[in-house]
């Protein structure tokens, strides 16, 4: 009879004389974030890293020089931080789109809700203008589903709802990252 170690003990040296490796967990997204301006975007803000666990997506958040208090946090449809036109007015970030809703449920409802899977925690900016924070998207469970899209920091907080029509709330755009 064999002994358990001794079985992890071949598949450790077999791995390593071969040198294949056993599979490696979903390399994590950094996604630079810009301030969003009406003449594109300027200057960075900080990254953030997007990894997989247990609970979900895991935003760790580093960043600086944001207005203090409450954002909404959306992951939005297009990879593109570029302004755009609405009734004649400047949108910063406008060509990334509604929000990310690969379900076609047209509606927010929060993080955990069946509603846009864009719809990420609320980011909370310290009053130094940081938020160093990890937040948890409970329902991105795959980080491939992230890539070719836009996370953008809303100016102001969100309450997950459609009404207010301006993001529950958030309002215009602050920062935008491309998630590549």
């Amino acid at each position: 009879m064999k002994h358990p170690t001794g079985t992890l003990v071949c598949l450790t040296a077999l791995t390593l004389a071969t040198g294949i490796a056993p599979p490696a967990r979903a390399a994590d997204l950094t996604v630079t974030m810009l301030k969003a301006t009406q003449d594109g975007t300027g200057a960075t803000l900080g990254t953030i890293v997007v990894s997989t666990s247990d609970a979900g997506a895991a935003f760790k958040l580093n960043l600086h020089g944001l207005p203090p208090g409450p954002h909404g946090f959306i992951v939005h449809s297009n990879a593109n931080c570029s302004p755009t036109f609405l009734n004649g007015v400047r949108i910063p970030a406008g060509a990334a789109g509604g929000p990310l809703d690969p379900d076609e449920t047209y509606k927010h409802a929060g993080p955990a809700g069946d509603g846009y899977l864009g719809d990420l925690p609320v980011l909370t900016v310290s009053a130094d203008g940081t938020a160093t924070e990890t937040v948890v998207a409970p329902r991105i469970k795959d980080l491939a589903i992230l890539k070719g899209h836009a996370l953008i920091i809303h100016i102001g907080g969100d309450t997950y709802s459609d009404s207010p029509s301006l993001m529950g709330g958030s309002g215009g755009r602050l920062a935008c990252g491309l998630v590549e």
